[in-house]
């Protein structure tokens, strides 16, 4: 937002015989127009009152000016427009749309700015889980933050779904400073955090922060058992299906998989057995290329156990490749049986498609700032990432609820926010209503005016 701050005439190049002169004189703008439909999709998804119900306030009330609710609000709320820094807030907090959001405009005292500045929200993040102190008086909950994920998941479904997929991935959250948990990672070549994803489709099941000195499947389990536990307190009959790279093909995931109920998919690291299993596949596909030119690849169904590490044989598959760069070959193993699934279908259809979920992160981690995990503690880097997490989901909702029939239906974070979020508009606030002037060549303004139709809708 700008506001009157100065009434000089600043003179520029003549156009056609005018005058171009311009003032910081237009009153009450905004750049964040868009965050109406925002603020529209909070009330459909009870979003930040349920965020902020994972949270505990031991300040004296009759003192307290901002809310736990605002504060969270305010923070989703800004990620979401693309204020990935809390220092972004002491502008912020006198913007009357992110006021609307939180819904309030004014303080209540005279004193006070309508939405809190970057230290408030600093206390807010610096809060200890079930620690209450001086200068700590507000602690969340992480188990109630981790479950309300899962939650907000099963309650987008009308009714429960036959089969569902779980995908899940770990990444790197490069760090430049001297944070808690930071070390050295061979693979990525630099400092960082090693953060576990675990997605059904566009929807964000868990974001847990870990450091990067440990196996990437590490915790992958308890997670599993934690999401799977709750999902099936609501669906009992829904079938599961768990899909990820060779990264946690490990016996203690799929050994849990296979006591619990639910299926598995994972890539497998090759080696020297394996390579052998198909390596008539291999020649015949090298042959095919030499006499087409053409990349050429043949599947092989087997069944393989490791020499110690697996309790048992599993069924794997294997793909025979030959590229123009030469011998591609790749496994993946898995619960599910031929008869489900062919050797092909498996591998090209169901694995390949996991590569889906590797967008996700980028709109968590490059739209949303998920990386954006510069506090000195892990504890609260995690509530960072959480922050981001929900931002996501509050995006991801607007793009379910509001985008479904439109253009946007399968934009990214950072394209809904350019097209639909950063809108000018002139803020005209009188006794009876607040109007938000928006630019009448606004190119996108039947979008937003669907997404507006089927918001109200859903809340209806």
């Amino acid at each position: 937002m700008q506001t009157e701050c100065s009434s000089e005439v600043l003179e520029f190049e003549g156009c056609e015989r005018r005058r171009v002169v311009a003032a910081f004189d237009g009153g009450e703008l905004t750049s964040d127009a868009g965050a109406l439909l925002l603020r529209q999709a909070d009330r459909v998804l009870d979003l930040s009152g349920r965020v902020a119900g994972c949270f505990a306030d031991h300040r004296n009330q009759d003192l307290v000016e901002h809310s736990v609710q605002a504060m969270v609000c305010q923070r989703i709320a800004g990620i979401a427009l693309g204020y990935e820094d809390l220092n972004d807030h002491d502008e912020l907090r006198r913007d009357p749309v992110l006021g609307l959001l939180s819904d309030k405009l004014e303080g209540k005292r005279s004193d006070c700015e309508a939405l809190a500045g970057k230290s408030t929200l600093n206390r807010l993040e610096q809060g200890r889980a079930g620690v209450v102190d001086r200068y700590h008086k507000i602690s969340h909950d992480p188990a109630a933050l981790e479950t309300l994920f899962v939650d907000l998941f099963l309650d987008a479904y009308e009714r429960a779904p036959k089969r569902i997929t779980l995908d899940l991935d770990a990444t790197d959250d490069p760090l430049h400073g001297t944070q808690e948990g930071r070390f050295f990672h061979s693979y990525y070549g630099h400092y960082c955090y090693l953060p576990l994803y675990i997605f059904c489709g566009r929807a964000l099941l868990a974001a847990k922060l870990r450091p990067s000195n440990i196996d990437g499947a590490a915790g992958a389990k308890e997670e599993l058992e934690r999401i799977v536990g709750r999902i099936r307190q609501r669906w009992p009959q829904v079938k599961i299906l768990v899909r990820a790279d060779s990264g946690f093909a490990r016996e203690g995931l799929m050994a849990w998989c296979e006591a619990k109920g639910v299926d598995y998919l994972f890539g497998l690291a090759k080696n020297k057995r394996l390579i052998g299993e198909i390596s008539l596949d291999l020649a015949a596909a090298r042959a095919r290329f030499e006499e087409t030119g053409a990349p050429a690849r043949r599947f092989k169904d087997f069944s393989y156990r490791t020499l110690k590490s697996w309790s048992r044989a599993r069924r794997v598959v294997g793909k025979a490749e030959h590229l123009p760069q030469g011998a591609n070959p790749r496994f993946v193993v898995t619960s599910l049986s031929r008869g489900e699934h062919r050797a092909k279908e498996l591998y090209e259809k169901l694995y390949c498609a996991r590569g889906e979920m590797e967008n996700r992160i980028k709109e968590c981690q490059l739209d949303l700032f998920a990386d954006r995990t510069s506090a000195a503690t892990l504890r609260a880097n995690q509530l960072r990432l959480w922050f981001a997490s929900f931002a996501y989901v509050l995006m991801e909702g607007l793009r379910r609820i509001a985008l479904h029939d439109s253009v946007l239906a399968d934009a990214t974070c950072g394209t809904i926010r350019l097209k639909l979020l950063k809108l000018a508009a002139r803020i005209t606030v009188s006794v009876r209503r607040i109007k938000l002037s928006m630019a009448s060549a606004c190119p996108n303004q039947n979008i937003f005016a669907l997404a507006h139709r089927h918001l109200r809708q859903a809340a209806a």
